[in-house]
C-alpha cells in the first residue's frame, strides 16, 4: 500500500509526474561510445567498426550523438558535460572510454577500461561515477596486439592483466552530481592519487555542444563565451534549442575553448578552415603548447584545465556549477550543503525501496539501480535521413539503399533509452529494454512504462507490427517479451501503491495486439501453431545460426518461438483479465488469447500421424523440430534452455477472477467439455468449480519430467544459476543436414563461435534475465499447486522441496553471485580476486552480461546492468 509519508526523491518523481518541474531535463543521458555505430557508419558496405574508429572519434564530429567519460547532457543532447584526463605520459587525451572492436577482440567488443556506477536516483537529483585513471601509459597497443594474438579458446586479455594497476600507481577519480533544482547542477570532480608517490595529473572538466550546424543548419550557431561577473569567472552558453545556461568553476590553471567541428586536414588531407577543431585539446595539452589557444576566448567546446601535482595519497576536488541562473557565489557554503543533503536523500531512497535488505544486499541493489539509471541513454536514429545523407552534393553509396535497415525508413528516434550497456551496447534491444523495465520499475515505475509505450509508437513499430529488434538488424527478432514486462511492471507498481495502472495495460494491450498478429503471420508458416522465428534472442544456442537461413532450405520449427508464442498468449490473456475487472468488453480479447493458447499447447505437445513433433518421449525433453523440402522430419536433439523455457507459459487463473467475469468462465467450460467430446489434447488438466484454473504448455506429467532435468547438476543446475546448456553436452552433439556436419559443445563462458560478432553465448553460460523468468513461473506454478508438489532439489537428493522454496534456492544461488564468499571473494570477480581484495576496489561490483556457467565468474560486457540488475529484484524477493 501506499505509504503515508514520501521521501524527498519519491516527491520528486511525483512533480515530474505532475510537469510542474521537469527533473529529467538533465541526466546522464551522455552515450559512453558513439564511434563504431551503426548511426555513425556511412560506408559502402556496412562496416561500422572500421569506417568510424575510437582513434578518429577525436577528430571527427559525430552527426548522431556524442560520447564522453562520467558524462551528463540535457534530453537532446544539445549540450554535453564530461571528463578528460591526462596523466602527462598517454599518447591521447582521455576524453572517452577505449576498447576493442569487434574484430579485434577475440570474443568480440569489449571496452578495456576500469569504472563503476556507484550512485544514481530516478530524478537524477545525485549520481556518483568512479573512474579509475592508470598514472603510467595507457596500454593501448598491447591490449590489441595481445588480443590478437588469442584464438576463440583463450580467454580475452584485460585491462587488469597489463599489471598497469599494480603498485597501486592511479588516480580515482570520483565524478558527483548533485541538483540544486531541475536547471541548477552542482558537480564535483574529487581526484585521489592511490599510489605511494607523486603523480601528475590534468583535469579537463569539458563543456561542449553537439554539432548540428554542420549537418542540417541551425538559425544562428550556438556559443560558450568566457564571461566575468563581480570578479567570477565563468561561461555563458546560448543555445536556441535549450536556452541560455552559466558554468561556474573554480580557478584554474588555463582556460581552453575550440569548436566541435571535424579536423578535415588530420583525416582527409583537406584545408581546415581555422586550426580550432574537435581533437585542438588534445594536440595542446599533449604538446604543451597553449599559444593558440590563449587567443581564443570562445567556441563550442569548453574546457577549464587544471594541471595538478598529487602527492602521495593526496586527495583534491575540483568544483563547478551548470545552471540557467547567474549566481554571484557558486561556491559558497550552501554548495556542500546540497551535496550532503542528495546524498542523505538518496540513502533514504533506496532503504525506503529496500526496506529488508541486509547491507551487504543493499549495497549491491544500490549499485545494480546506478548503472541502470546511468545507462539511460539519448537515442536518435532516423533511418530515412541517415540512408539518405545530410548532402545533395555528397550522397551515401547507393548500396546502402540494398544493406543494413533499408527496409525500416519509418523508424524516426529522439528519445531517452534504457540501454544495455553504453559501451559494448549503445544502442537498445527490444527484448533487453523490457528486462530492464522490470528492475527500473522498483524505483522509477513511470518511466518503466514510458520505455514499453515507447516501442508500441508508429515512429518504432513497423507498419506491419513488427518491434524492432536491435540497432544492427533491426528486422531481426527478438523474443516478444513486451507483454510479460508491462504484467511485471503492473504488479510491482500495484504492490507499492495499492493500485495498479489499467490505463497503462489498455495502452500496451492495443499495440501488442498488432505486434502478436505479425508474429501469427510471420512465423507460422506452415500454420500449425509452431513457430520458427529466427535467432530470438538466444543468439548460438543452436547448431547453426538460426537467422541466416536452415540448411538444405528447410523449415525450424523452434520450440523456443513456440513457448515465447505460448508466453505472449498466456500474458495477454492476464492482461485482458485484468483489464476486464474495469472494462467488461476485454472479455472477447480474453477469450481470443485464450483459444491462441489452447491451439498453441495442442501442437506442441501432441504428435499427429506422420509428423515427429517437439516432446520426445524417450529423452524427455522438448526439441526443435527440421523438416526438409521432401517433407522429410527429425528432431535437432540439443538439450538447452529453448527445450526447458515451455515451463515459462504458465499462468494460475484465480477463482476470484472467474467468478468476476462469467462470460470468460462459461467460454473456458465450452472449450474443455468440446475437447473431451472430440478427444483433443486437454490444456486444463482440472476445472473444479469454485477453484482456480492453471493454464500449462506443459502438463503435469511432462513438468515433472523437465524439472528432474532443469534440478540436475549433471545437465542444468549450476550452483550460481540455471545454465543454458546442459552439461551432457560436454560430449559434443554432431549431426549432418545436407551433407554438412554440424555440431554444438558446453561451453560454460565465453563462446569459441564467431557468431553475432562472437561476443555472445548461450552455449552453457548463466544468463540473468532467463533465470528470473524461470523463478517467475516456478512461483506461478506453486501459486496453484501449493506444498503438494515436490520435487527432489537438487535431483538425486534425498531432500523435497516445494517450487516456491526451489525458486529462492536458485536466486539465492544467482544473488550469491555478487556476494562475498567466506574468503571474502565475489564470484564475479574470479579473473581478478586480488585487486578485489585491495581496500579501494572491495566494495565495487561489476555487473556483466553473462556468468560462467561452472564458477559463476563474469563474461561478456562488463557493465551490462541492464539486465543483470535484475538481481536487484531477486534480492527483494528472496531477503
Amino acid at each position: 500500500m501506499k505509504k503515508d509519508k514520501l521521501t524527498k526523491e519519491e516527491k520528486r518523481l511525483e512533480e515530474n509526474l505532475a510537469n510542474s518541474k521537469d527533473w529529467h531535463k538533465w541526466g546522464p543521458y551522455l552515450s559512453e561510445r558513439q564511434w563504431g555505430t551503426v548511426r555513425e557508419d556511412y560506408s559502402p558496405g556496412g562496416d561500422a567498426w572500421n569506417y568510424f574508429s575510437h582513434d578518429s572519434s577525436r577528430s571527427r564530429t559525430y552527426r548522431w550523438g556524442e560520447d564522453g567519460i562520467a558524462g551528463i547532457s540535457d534530453r537532446y543532447c544539445n549540450i554535453c558535460f564530461g571528463v578528460a584526463l591526462w596523466n602527462g605520459k598517454d599518447t591521447i587525451l582521455k576524453e572517452r572510454l577505449f576498447g576493442l572492436t569487434g574484430p579485434q577482440g577475440n570474443h568480440g567488443e569489449d571496452v578495456k577500461e576500469l569504472y563503476y556506477y556507484l550512485e544514481n536516483t530516478p530524478s537524477h537529483s545525485y549520481m556518483k561515477h568512479l573512474y579509475k585513471y592508470p598514472q603510467n601509459e595507457f596500454p593501448y597497443k598491447e591490449l590489441v596486439e595481445e588480443n590478437g594474438k588469442r584464438s576463440k579458446d583463450d580467454l580475452e586479455y584485460e585491462i587488469l592483466d597489463t599489471g598497469i594497476f599494480d603498485n597501486n600507481e592511479y588516480f580515482d577519480i570520483y565524478t558527483e552530481y548533485a541538483k540544486a533544482d531541475e536547471q541548477d547542477i552542482l558537480i564535483k570532480i574529487t581526484v585521489s592519487n592511490r599510489s605511494d608517490k607523486p603523480a601528475p595529473l590534468y583535469l579537463l572538466p569539458t563543456l561542449w555542444i553537439r554539432n548540428f550546424w554542420s549537418f542540417v543548419g541551425m538559425p544562428e550557431k550556438p556559443s560558450i563565451k568566457k564571461e566575468v561577473k563581480n570578479g567570477v569567472p565563468y561561461v555563458s552558453i546560448d543555445h536556441i534549442y535549450v536556452g541560455k545556461y552559466n558554468m561556474y568553476f573554480e580557478e584554474p590553471s588555463q582556460l581552453l575553448f575550440t569548436e566541435n567541428e571535424t579536423n578535415m586536414e588530420k583525416l582527409y588531407l583537406q584545408p581546415n578552415d581555422h586550426p580550432y577543431k574537435k581533437d585542438f585539446f588534445h594536440d595542446t595539452v599533449i604538446k604543451g603548447d597553449f599559444t593558440k589557444a590563449k587567443k581564443k576566448q570562445e567556441g563550442t567546446k569548453f574546457a577549464p584545465m587544471y594541471k595538478m601535482q598529487l602527492d602521495a595519497g593526496e586527495t583534491k576536488t575540483v568544483k563547478l556549477r551548470l545552471t540557467n541562473g547567474s549566481l554571484e557565489s557558486p561556491f559558497d557554503e550552501n554548495f556542500d550543503s546540497i551535496f550532503s543533503e542528495r546524498v542523505k536523500e538518496s540513502q533514504d531512497f533506496l532503504e525506503a525501496t529496500f526496506p529488508d535488505s541486509d547491507n551487504e544486499s543493499l549495497e549491491i541493489q544500490r549499485q545494480a539501480i546506478a548503472g541502470l539509471l546511468w545507462s539511460k541513454q539519448y537515442y536518435n536514429y532516423e533511418v530515412e535521413k541517415w540512408l539518405e545523407g545530410d548532402f545533395k552534393e555528397f550522397p551515401p553509396s547507393p548500396s546502402r539503399y540494398h544493406g543494413r535497415n533499408n527496409q525500416w525508413q519509418t523508424l524516426r528516434i529522439h528519445d531517452i533509452l534504457s540501454m544495455p550497456d553504453k559501451w559494448e551496447y549503445p544502442w537498445f534491444a527490444a527484448w533487453d529494454t523490457a528486462f530492464h523495465c522490470v528492475s527500473i520499475a522498483l524505483v522509477d515505475a513511470n518511466f518503466a512504462k514510458e520505455q514499453l509505450l515507447l516501442f508500441t509508437k508508429e515512429w518504432y513499430m513497423s507498419p506491419s507490427g513488427q518491434i524492432p529488434a536491435y540497432e544492427w538488424n533491426f528486422s531481426d527478432v527478438n523474443p516478444p517479451v513486451q507483454a510479460w514486462a508491462s504484467l511485471q511492471v503492473f504488479q510491482i507498481e500495484k504492490k507499492k501503491t495499492g493500485k495498479g495502472d489499467v490505463r497503462f495495460l489498455k495502452r500496451m494491450f492495443n499495440k501488442l495486439a498488432l505486434n502478436f498478429t505479425w508474429w501469427v503471420n510471420r512465423v507460422d508458416r506452415e500454420e500449425k501453431n509452431v513457430f520458427e522465428g529466427g535467432f530470438l534472442g538466444l543468439d548460438n544456442i543452436g547448431v547453426f545460426d538460426r537467422s541466416n537461413g536452415v540448411p538444405g532450405g528447410g523449415i525450424l520449427e523452434q520450440v523456443d518461438g513456440t513457448s515465447w508464442m505460448a508466453l505472449y498468449c498466456l500474458n495477454m490473456l492476464e492482461m485482458a483479465l485484468e483489464i476486464s475487472l474495469e472494462d467488461d468488453s476485454f472479455e472477447d480479447m480474453a477469450m481470443k488469447y485464450f483459444g491462441h493458447f489452447v491451439f498453441i499447447a495442442e501442437a506442441l505437445n501432441t504428435m499427429k500421424e506422420g509428423y515427429k513433433g517437439s516432446w520426445d518421449q524417450h529423452d524427455g525433453f522438448f526439441y526443435d523440430n527440421l523438416i526438409l523440402p521432401n517433407g522429410e522430419a527429425f528432431q535437432i536433439k540439443v538439450r538447452s534452455i529453448s527445450g526447458l523455457l515451455s515451463l515459462a507459459a504458465v499462468l494460475n487463473i484465480k477463482k476470484e477472477y472467474l467468478e468476476k467475469l462469467p462470460r470468460f468462465r462459461k467460454s473456458m467450460q465450452w472449450f474443455r467439455t468440446h475437447r473431451i467430446r472430440t478427444s483433443k489434447y486437454q490444456v486444463m488438466e482440472e476445472f473444479n468449480e469454485g477453484e482456480d484454473v492453471l493454464l500449462s504448455l506443459v502438463p503435469k506429467e511432462r513438468i515433472n519430467i523437465l524439472m528432474n532435468s532443469m534440478l540436475s547438476e549433471k545437465e542444468f543446475l549450476s550452483p550460481h544459476g540455471i545454465r543454458s546448456l546442459s552439461k551432457v553436452h560436454e560430449k559434443p552433439y554432431n549431426i549432418n543436414i545436407a551433407g554438412t556436419n554440424y555440431s554444438i559443445n558446453y561451453e560454460p563462458a565465453e563462446s569459441s563461435t564467431r557468431l553475432f560478432g562472437g561476443n555472445s553465448n548461450w552455449r552453457g553460460p548463466i544468463w540473468m534475465p532467463m533465470n528470473y523468468l524461470f523463478l517467475d513461473s516456478l512461483r506461478e506454478y506453486h501459486s496453484y499447486f501449493g506444498d503438494k508438489f515436490t520435487f527432489n532439489f537438487p535431483t538425486g537428493n534425498d531432500e523435497k522441496m516445494n517450487l516456491k522454496d526451489i525458486s529462492d534456492e536458485i536466486g539465492t544461488r544467482l544473488t550469491h553471485l555478487f556476494k562475498k564468499d567466506a574468503k571474502g571473494n565475489r564470484p564475479i570477480h574470479k579473473l581478478h580476486e586480488a585487486y578485489y581484495k585491495d581496500p579501494y576496489f572491495n566494495d565495487l561490483v561489476l555487473f556483466y552480461e553473462y556468468f560462467d556457467g561452472d564458477n559463476g565468474r563474469g563474461a561478456g560486457a562488463s557493465h551490462q546492468t541492464g539486465w543483470t540488475a535484475l538481481v536487484a529484484n531477486l534480492l527483494a524477493d528472496i531477503e
